[in-house]
């Protein structure tokens, strides 16, 4: 059990939260969900002690080991894949070195002796002797292949580093897990396999994720974060928006019937309080009328943006060719002889641990990069806007927002342009901001600006959920199923998937998967194609 008792954090003036009291219990995983800035975050720092509050206390139960997921990617560099998962749990971690240290000592003495068997005690009722399996065990489920468990951290790439990071906040069954954004850069496989763990695990879990399926799949009770204070919901992410819209649609109805009520009272009282006959009554009322207090609905602290793209011209039958595209990318052969062909009525879903290749397939298909064998024809009555996964480089100059946008803009007119940016949530002065300074969230929220304005009928997109929260997830959501255009794109949200696209290519080492179906329908065709495959090895090896 983990408990927050009367916590307040101040930045500054401003209280971020304010005499919060919360209990996480065993057996449960709660999603912990808020606007962007609401604290998410910040408040998991405080419950693993690595933020001290400006008030109040977190209470753990005695002998519990809390474990979290290390943000610094770079942290463990010094030390190979196996050694980094075990170090979740440091106190098993120091008993193998310590251990390792006596054993390798030229002159064994009869005290080292004694220290080692003391170890040797304490290190079998951690089931110390199970640690390399059950590392190997997590790493293998998450996607970290066997040859590279004693690779050293430096020599991974980023999206390695966060699995090895992951593993090693689950590693050796904490009794309290926190977890900020663990599906991030995730592929699908990983992502399902997280799930499964969550589900069965027995400990108290607190997850921070804008995966609305993920929190759906995981999650038995949500504690929101709005206004500085947690309210918890049992249920999931779907249950919780249930719940919270009801209350809010209930208080309005409760407050509209006291607001009749007062105005009915306040009429009698206004007509009858001359009158001596009625004094009685009038006063009665008037009593009535003092004790009538209406429900205080705080306006919520998200912020919806208002996302809908409108293409300036409608699109035709003919959309796309891809004929026998390959392309090489540092001695690898990302693309192989590639072939496909869009309809006007396609929203196309790259999915598939292969992210190289579905990021190469839209970059050459947005004019990015020239592939090195085959074509690309776009029909003539397309027009395509491009969402980059990294757009680090598009926001490095010192241009302000409304500098930014202007050029995409079919009207050289500063009001046109901030009218997009007034649904992007930025208002105001917020157009003045330099696009160098901007957070990976604005930045998104610029780019579909900028998407909205340019009015293509075929959109490019490449990851657009990243660094966006849930409200404007959603948003996103909504603009691209209300599209009447064509759309091409790739995204580790599983919701977002399965409600826009209507057709899933896989790029796979011997070609691609093209078909016309929903995400969770390809889904379940292709576990059962593992599941065959699996068979037929193992019915194989039998032979």
């Amino acid at each position: 059990m983990i408990q927050a008792s009367n916590i307040t954090l101040r930045l500054g003036k401003r209280a971020l939260f304010e005499d919060v009291n919360i209990k996480f219990t065993e057996g449960n995983c709660y999603g912990l969900i808020g606007a962007n800035g609401a604290g998410k975050s910040t408040f998991l720092k405080i419950l693993s002690g690595q933020l001290e509050p400006t008030k109040g206390e977190i209470i753990i139960t005695k002998g519990q080991r809390l474990s979290f997921m290390v943000q610094d990617h770079f942290k463990y560099d010094a030390y190979n894949v196996l050694d980094t998962v075990i170090m979740g749990n440091a106190r098993l971690y120091e008993i193998m070195k310590e251990k390792d240290a006596i054993y390798a000592k030229e002159d064994f003495s009869e005290e080292d002796g004694i220290r080692a068997s003391e170890l040797e005690a304490e290190f079998a009722t951690m089931n110390g002797w199970e640690a390399e399996s059950d590392a190997a065990t997590l790493l293998n489920g998450l996607g970290v292949e066997t040859e590279l468990h004693y690779t050293q951290m430096s020599e991974l790439n980023g999206a390695l580093k966060i699995k090895v990071l992951l593993a090693q906040a689950l590693f050796g069954n904490p009794d309290i897990l926190l977890l900020d954004e663990p599906t991030n850069h995730l592929d699908l496989e990983a992502i399902e396999w997280l799930e499964e763990f969550l589900i069965n695990f027995d400990n108290t879990v607190i997850v921070v994720s804008h995966d609305r399926y993920f929190l759906n799949k995981v999650c038995t009770q949500i504690a929101d974060i709005d206004y500085g204070k947690i309210q918890l919901y049992a249920g999931n992410y779907d249950f919780w928006y249930e719940s919270s819209q009801l209350m809010i649609k209930q208080m309005k109805e409760a407050n509209k019937k006291k607001e009749e009520k007062i105005k009915e009272l306040q009429e009698f009282i206004q007509r009858f309080s001359a009158n001596a006959s009625k004094s009685k009554q009038a006063t009665s009322r008037k009593r009535a009328l003092e004790k009538i207090e209406l429900d205080d609905i705080k306006p919520s602290s998200r912020k919806y943006p208002y996302i809908d793209f409108r293409p300036q011209r409608e699109i035709g039958n003919e959309v796309l060719t891809v004929k026998n595209l390959s392309k090489t990318i540092d001695g690898v052969k990302v693309l192989d002889n590639i072939s496909f062909v869009l309809g006007h009525d396609d929203k196309v879903a790259l999915v598939g641990s292969n992210t190289a290749a579905n990021t190469t397939l839209l970059k050459i298909l947005a004019g990015e990069l020239e592939p090195d064998e085959g074509t690309v024809k776009w029909g003539v009555t397309t027009s395509q806007a491009y969402f980059p996964k990294d757009n680090t480089a598009l926001f490095a100059g010192e241009e302000t927002i409304v500098d930014f946008l202007m050029p995409f803009s079919p009207e050289k007119d500063v009001t046109y342009v901030r009218g997009f940016m007034g649904r992007m949530l930025f208002a105001g002065e917020e157009g003045s901001k330099q696009v160098k300074v901007l957070s990976g969230g604005e930045r998104v929220r610029v780019m579909l600006s900028k998407m909205m304005i340019m009015g293509s009928n075929v959109l490019l997109m490449d990851e657009p959920t990243n660094h966006l929260d849930m409200e404007s997830i959603t948003a996103l959501n909504n603009g691209l199923i209300k599209f009447p255009g064509v759309c091409i794109f790739t995204s580790q949200d599983h919701q977002f998937i399965q409600t826009i696209a209507n057709r899933i290519i896989e790029i796979i080492p011997s070609g691609m998967i093209d078909k016309i179906t929903t995400y969770d329908e390809y889904l379940e065709s292709d576990t059962a194609a593992r599941k065959r495959q699996k068979l037929e090895v193992n019915s194989e090896e039998d032979d």
